[in-house]
């Protein structure tokens, strides 16, 4: 019997597993895990505890004669496939301590300095640990004692070796591949190849890329269905709306693997919010949550940080109707970086989850949008945004869009401005990186959708319709160029849904269904779309439409507050 659950399915694609082998198998892995709870508590590292997290199975055996080291370099991989960096990276320096020769040890440390998902290297960081190893490359693999060992460091050499990340993580991924070639039935250098082809994608999605990944990380589940790293790979490769069927059984089950792990609770969410289960969606973002607090009080900390989950949490609320719960995550999140008094985000940051700051006005703007309260009191917060220009470019469109919405085109004007003035600053920061990541480009067509977004709504709010409509369309064109990302729409308005908006304030209730309907596909079950399409589909005489938008959007809104429920009575 699964210890994790008794009823756990059989990955997409995976012939069933013979019951012997099943148990040997389970046998096997129970074992593991009870060689790595046996660790010493000698050096104990800060992730005090981590012995004793539940945390998946996996089979990497290594040269090392300590047992203890084993053990810690064991639980370092679970934490390093569950993206759990930093504990991943104090089980390895805990391994090195108890065996300073330990090759592996110091290849897992390097390792949790390179993040493939998020396009993040932490190049000085990496070395630093190699020469802990070895004064040079030579001297470094002479000490590596097989030959799979061997291949394995000679592509982390690569990895933080000379030319540009994108020449690295080429390298890395060719030698990878090498070593997967000679070892075909081993399922950890077959991992790390897939983590490499992510890698080599620099956090934009290829599809032919991401599906070679996921058949990787599929084989994998499929003979190891306990194996964290290869459930989080498969979800990583198909977490886009036309793929994520695909990974369902994998996030059904990722959470039991790894219940200690809060970025493996987080992490079934990719392929539930793909597919617009939103209770599901809640759900793994508040259980990872709580794994978060959990762990931190265990360190003496109140909280943690869990990324981008509370975003992620605040979108699924809003979807699910719970205004009020999206109000008060939003509330306590403003609270804490006022009573905090946390310092403005610094200059040159894209990402949110690089500052609390940033992460507050992110979830600020995606809560005004949805709720389309553009009067409200949230709507007039004001913030200490600092220099950083994601915080900036968030709060300048949505004060030019709620002035749009006001009929005030001077205001609108003003900050469109503004926005257009932030946006050519943020091409020219791009334009004088020595090395611009790719996923900053993405975030700079982002900013070019939302833009002609703000011209559109300016224009219509100017008495153009027919301008306005043009303009929305070409954002919506633009919105296509961006290649599929995981999570909540990149672009906070999603355009084809302006489009729609546009139209039905035009009077074209037959184009604003089918914009809705199109936005649909790319968002599944996304409910402001569904409320629209039931009022537009009214409009332009398709009750049958309107109907079954509505049966869905009930579904939607099954716990939601009882002042949004009631908006159903008044819907078509």
């Amino acid at each position: 019997m699964n210890r994790y659950d008794m009823r756990l399915p059989a990955a997409a694609g995976c012939e069933p597993m013979p019951v012997a082998r099943w148990m040997m198998q389970a046998l096997a892995g129970l074992l593991i895990l009870v060689f790595a709870t046996a660790a010493s508590s000698h050096n104990e590292p800060e992730s005090a505890g981590a012995q004793h997290r539940v945390l998946g199975e996996l089979n990497f055996p290594t040269s090392t004669h300590v047992v203890d080291a084993q053990a810690a370099f064991t639980r370092g991989l679970l934490l390093l496939h569950l993206f759990e960096y930093r504990d991943a990276a104090d089980e390895f320096r805990q391994a090195q301590s108890l065996d300073p020769g330990f090759a592996m040890a110091y290849w897992g440390e390097a390792m949790t300095y390179t993040h493939p998902i998020w396009d993040e290297q932490d190049v000085d960081a990496a070395r630093a640990v190699l020469l802990r190893f070895g004064p040079e490359r030579a001297a470094r693999l002479a000490r590596v004692p097989t030959a799979r060992e061997r291949g394995f460091f000679e592509a982390v050499e690569a990895l933080y070796g000379e030319g540009t990340k994108a020449q690295r993580d080429a390298a890395h991924l060719a030698l990878m591949e090498r070593l997967a070639g000679d070892l075909p039935d081993d399922e950890e250098v077959q991992l790390f190849l897939a983590l490499a082809l992510f890698g080599k994608q620099a956090g934009v999605r290829d599809v032919a890329t991401y599906m070679q990944a996921t058949a990787i990380a599929e084989r994998v589940f499929c003979r190891n269905p306990q194996h964290p790293g290869a459930a989080h790979y498969l979800i990583h490769g198909v977490d886009d709306p036309t793929h994520a069927t695909l990974g369902l059984d994998a996030a059904r089950v990722l959470a039991k693997i790894a219940p200690d792990a809060p970025h493996a609770q987080h992490m079934t969410s990719h392929i539930f919010l793909a597919l617009g289960r939103w209770d599901d969606v809640a759900a793994a973002n508040e259980a990872a949550g709580a794994v978060a607090r959990r762990l931190g009080e265990a360190r003496g900390a109140k909280d943690r940080n869990w990324g981008h989950g509370k975003f992620w949490l605040l979108y699924a609320y809003l979807q699910q109707g719970r205004i009020e719960a999206a109000r008060s995550l939003l509330l306590a999140a403003r609270n804490e970086i006022m009573r905090n008094n946390v310092p403005p985000t610094p200059r040159g940051a894209l990402d949110p989850d690089t500052s609390p700051v940033a992460s507050v006005v992110q979830m600020w703007a995606r809560y005004v949008v949805e709720t389309g309260d553009w009067t409200g009191d949230i709507a007039a917060w004001k913030f200490k945004l600092g220099d950083a220009l994601d915080p900036q470019l968030n709060y300048a469109w949505v004060q030019s869009f709620r002035a749009a919405r006001a009929n005030d085109a001077h205001e609108a004007g003003k900050w469109l401005d503004r926005y257009q003035v932030l946006r050519g600053e943020l091409r020219a920061m791009l334009a004088e990186k020595p090395e611009t990541a790719p996923f900053d480009y993405v975030y700079l067509q982002r900013a070019d959708v939302m833009e002609s977004e703000l011209q559109a709504a300016l224009t219509m709010a100017m008495g153009r319709p027919e301008q306005a409509l043009s303009l929305a369309a070409g954002a919506v064109r633009l919105e296509a160029q961006i290649p599929d990302t995981f999570g909540p729409p990149l672009v906070d308005y999603p355009a084809r849904e302006l489009l729609g908006d546009l139209q039905m304030r035009a009077g074209q209730f037959a184009e604003a269904q089918a914009s809705f309907q199109q936005q649909l596909q790319a968002t599944r079950l996304r409910s402001p779309a569904l409320f629209k399409l039931s009022q537009a589909a009214v409009s332009a005489g398709q009750a049958n439409v309107a109907a079954q938008a509505r049966k869905q959007l009930e579904m939607n809104w099954q716990g939601a507050d009882q002042a949004v429920r009631q908006t159903l009575g008044g819907a078509p």
